[in-house]
């Protein structure tokens, strides 16, 4: 560590304060834990206080969990990563192009329409008025929303974030493996991991300790994102975890005991350059490189209340978990971690 504990602690209190940060910093290294802290409220209306055991959504930082079941999959011999998308699912793609890969699925760049296309749509909520987000329990309720879609560009052409392929991909778990995702997702990635406190929890349906995700109005007022997401999580985001129980699948997985240390190397490839000149991406994961060396792996998530960043930063062998139940402050949190660390 660049900076001693206890100026660690003053840096990051400082930020909280300034920022008026709502959710849980978690660092740790092999060593054990180096900082845990919890800040704002679960719950507002009853002044209820976050605590480092809080279970947050995390919205689209699951995608990692979705890539590591396809992984798992493979390493069975279920499928390939050239496995056609057309010769696994049963469902109609009409316009969908035949030769798209489970590779091109994982990389983001299968060229599929995006339910939730953040080039053209900038709120998030807008999707559920014709398809009430209380509908949404289970993956095949979301191929209405782009099934019959045109693609956006062929297949492996470039990269472009897509909600509507890690749907795809959880439908292909969920085929191939004879159970629906989120199981699967429970018993053989949180299960491993010891991952007690986690799942796919049902908003009208939350277990104790769960934080609700506060959407903050311009005129000082607040409200719930109770009817601003899908209603159940599922392969495309939406698990709840703690803090410590996101530390412990980087560890299960960088362990090899998740997939073998073979499949892992192809987890973090970086297989295609994103929007961002330092930026690539892998399956399911994020990876930023410094002159061709690779310095962070990381997932991130934000949905209307829900703000998520975790990272691996193989130098330092230092995991950080920071997940929000508001939609902005733990990027702030994760930089300002990176300069004194």
């Amino acid at each position: 560590m660049k900076v001693k504990k206890v100026e660690l602690e003053t840096i990051l209190a400082n930020k909280v304060n300034e920022i008026d940060f709502s959710g849980v910093v978690h660092v740790e290294d092999r060593s054990g834990v180096i900082h845990a802290s919890a800040h704002g409220f679960s719950n507002r209306a009853e002044a209820i206080s976050n605590t480092a055991d809080t279970r947050f959504g995390i919205a689209s930082g699951c995608k990692l969990f979705t890539a590591i079941g396809i992984c798992q999959l493979v390493e069975n011999g279920a499928l390939t990563f050239e496995s056609k998308l057309s010769s696994l699912l049963d469902q109609a793609f009409p316009h969908f192009d035949k030769e798209m890969t489970v590779h091109q699925l994982l990389t983001h760049s299968s060229g599929v329409p995006d339910y939730f296309d953040e080039d053209v749509m900038d709120d998030f909520e807008e999707l559920w008025v014709e398809n009430p987000m209380y509908h949404m329990r289970q993956l095949e309720n979301f191929l209405p929303l782009f099934q019959d879609q045109q693609m956006k560009f062929n297949p492996g052409e470039k990269f472009h974030y897509n909600n509507s392929g890690y749907i795809l991909l959880g439908l292909i778990i969920e085929k191939v493996a004879g159970v629906p995702f989120t199981d699967y997702v429970e018993e053989y990635i949180f299960g491993p991991s010891q991952m007690t406190d986690s799942g796919y929890f049902s908003l009208d349906k939350l277990p104790g300790r769960t934080a609700l995700g506060y959407i903050d109005e311009e005129d000082g007022s607040w409200r719930t994102n109770s009817y601003s997401i899908p209603i159940k999580g599922g392969a495309d985001g939406g698990a709840y975890i703690t803090a410590s129980d996101m530390a412990k699948l980087w560890n299960t997985l960088l362990e090899g005991k998740l997939v073998s240390k073979e499949m892992l190397s192809k987890m973090l490839t970086p297989w295609i350059q994103t929007d961002d000149e330092t930026d690539w991406y892998g399956y399911g994961i994020w990876i930023e490189k410094e002159a061709d060396k690779i310095v962070k792996y990381h997932v991130m998530g934000y949905d209307p209340g829900v703000s998520f960043a975790s990272g691996y930063y193989p130098d330092s062998e230092l995991v950080v978990v920071i997940p929000s139940n508001k939609e902005s402050g733990p990027h702030k949190l994760m930089f300002l971690l990176e300069e004194h660390i």
